[in-house]
């Protein structure tokens, strides 16, 4: 699943999943096969339904911690969002409002599912401190976010500058609007071996420094992280948005097409700001019928999600009545 999802081929897993589930005779309750099944939902913008085949793995000698600690690490950011990134939160005010509430009830959920996590290595005890970390991030109170700062440093110096602790300092230091700070410890990334180990990890410090380039209208060096990021996962849907973003700011409004396309692509043509984004950059390279086919597959998922009618769909409408 991980190296078809590097790969760009996601769209093959299925036929693997079902040779595999060829050969059990009890599918639904086989925990490989749940956890596979769990890996390609996630991994294709499903993340109910993947928690729901994580779940089925949970209690497996073999499968259960990875799929425990999967199942919080979907709680903790359900949407796969650049977590301290503020980029795409400034173009939507009312979204911390509208998703406080039910994410403080994921990151309870999280804090709950840390709790039956049972280490056996040495760096399972890591891992386990680390998301112990992530859920004080989660909550977004002054207090717990300085506490998880603190704890992401000591492991940072005791375990030689290891990758997620770093991660966790620059985002932890982003949500206390500590953005100098943060850009510190994400440079200190950038200049180590990329480690397919922790690859997840230096995707996402490589897009929150991108983002703080991106607001400070560094282009440039925002586009060779995100470079990065699409050389060793060609999947990497946050990548290709971003750069959809850079392109169009700076009016080239057909690379950012190229680029919105293939976020769309590897969003599943689920995410419903990206398809905003493309049937936008669609109207504007006057591809209106594109634009208007996006624009129905957005609504017939989310019928009232905002502007995308008026500003678009109707736009696109009349242009080819012209």
């Amino acid at each position: 699943m991980d190296l078809l999802r590097r790969a760009g081929k996601l769209e093959d897993a299925p036929k693997l999943l079902d040779l595999s589930a060829n050969v059990t005779n009890q599918k639904e309750s086989d925990a490989g096969y749940n956890y596979c099944r769990g890996l390609f939902l996630w991994f294709s913008g499903e993340p109910a339904k993947a928690l729901s085949h994580f779940n089925n793995a949970r209690k497996d000698y073999d499968w259960g911690q990875v799929a425990l600690r999967n199942m919080i690490e979907i709680y903790l950011n359900p949407d796969d969002d650049v977590i301290g990134g503020q980029v795409f939160d400034n173009m939507d005010g009312n979204r911390d409002s509208e998703r406080c509430e039910s994410l403080l009830l994921a990151v309870c959920t999280a804090e709950k599912l840390v709790l039956e996590v049972r280490p056996k290595t040495e760096l399972d005890h890591i891992r386990l401190s680390i998301l112990r970390n992530k859920c004080l991030m989660g909550t977004r109170r002054k207090n717990s976010v300085e506490k998880a700062l603190e704890a992401f440093t000591k492991i940072a110096t005791d375990q030689n500058e290891y990758v997620p602790a770093l991660l966790g300092m620059a985002t932890a230091s982003m949500i206390l609007k500590q953005t100098s700070r943060a850009r510190n410890f994400l440079k200190r990334l950038t200049s180590m071996p990329w480690d397919p180990a922790v690859g997840d990890d230096f995707e996402k410090s490589w897009l929150l420094l991108s983002d703080i380039y991106i607001q400070a209208g560094k282009y440039h060096l925002a586009t060779d992280l995100l470079n990065r990021c699409v050389k060793h996962n060609k999947a990497c849907c946050k990548g290709y948005e971003y750069m959809g973003f850079i392109f169009e700011k700076e009016l080239i409004y057909k690379d950012a097409v190229a680029s919105y396309e293939m976020a769309w692509k590897y969003a599943w043509q689920s995410n419903p700001t990206i398809g905003y984004k493309l049937a936008f950059n669609y109207r504007k390279t006057k591809r209106y019928v594109d634009a208007i086919d996006v624009c129905h597959k957005v609504l017939s998922v989310h019928p009232n999600y905002p502007k995308i009618r008026e500003e678009i769909l109707d736009k696109a409408r009349a242009s080819i009545r012209i």
